[in-house]
């Protein structure tokens, strides 16, 4: 049940959200993807994640 009211309350602030604020927030979910995908046990960043998560946190202030 709180499950269910998690992703429904994460439903409702995604609709007010811009549509850049989301592309920026799936970007970055799919860079972790990747990088969790390249490495097996601990993932560790390379120069290249690095190097896009500073460019993320200058884009996205949130």
């Amino acid at each position: 049940m709180a499950a269910f009211l998690l992703s429904i309350l994460g439903a409702l602030r995604a609709a007010f959200r811009s549509r850049a604020d989301l592309a920026l927030e799936n970007l970055a979910l799919r860079q972790q993807l990747a990088n969790l995908r390249r490495t097996s046990g601990r993932p560790r960043l390379g120069k290249s994640d690095r190097a896009f998560w500073l460019v993320l946190a200058r884009l996205w202030s949130h």
